[in-house]
């Protein structure tokens, strides 16, 4: 059985976009009700050496952009990472969704052994499309997105594991 390239990105990709916007709604919720300053989450990280909040909700939207991107064989589109507030992470949430579900499954079916070239640790790297979505990139993309969950958990924010999850 062949797996479709599309059905295990896109949907995924979309589906954990949106639950991470309405993550970002409580975490809004959470600042307006506390009356406190919303970069008390935006900059928050877990450990000094990690990054801060914002920039794991754009590595999670460069991931998934990048994945169908590199797999439907387009140009990567390029989001400058100029996010401060909640709403303007909401807002690269929402291109990253619209750029992700502008691919078509034909772009992204049949290309599992297709070679494509990463730079892994500053190095070109060649991958076949398959190990690289399913190895590397969703992964990667879910690493972003649940510690973004962690930090506003961490901090306080009433989320739980349905919010992560969505609904089915």
């Amino acid at each position: 059985m062949n797996i479709s390239m599309y059905q295990a990105s896109t949907p995924l990709f979309v589906k954990t976009l949106k639950n991470l916007s309405s993550i970002l709604d409580k975490a809004q919720a959470h600042v307006d009700a506390r009356k406190i300053d919303p970069s008390a989450l935006t900059a928050f990280r877990l450990f000094p050496d990690m990054l801060t909040m914002t920039r794991q909700v754009q590595i999670a939207c460069d991931t998934a952009k990048a994945a169908v991107a590199r797999v439907a064989g387009v140009e990567v589109p390029n989001h400058e990472d100029t996010e401060q507030t909640l709403a303007d992470l909401k807002a690269r949430i929402a291109k990253t969704i619209e750029f992700v579900q502008s691919i078509k499954p034909a772009q992204l079916d049949g290309t599992e052994d297709k070679d494509i070239t990463i730079k892994i640790g500053g190095k070109d790297t060649t991958l076949k499309c398959m190990p690289y979505l399913l190895g590397r990139a969703v992964p990667n993309f879910y690493f972003h997105v649940m510690t973004t969950y962690n930090i506003l958990r961490h901090n306080g924010v009433d989320i739980g594991k349905n919010d992560y999850l969505g609904a089915p």
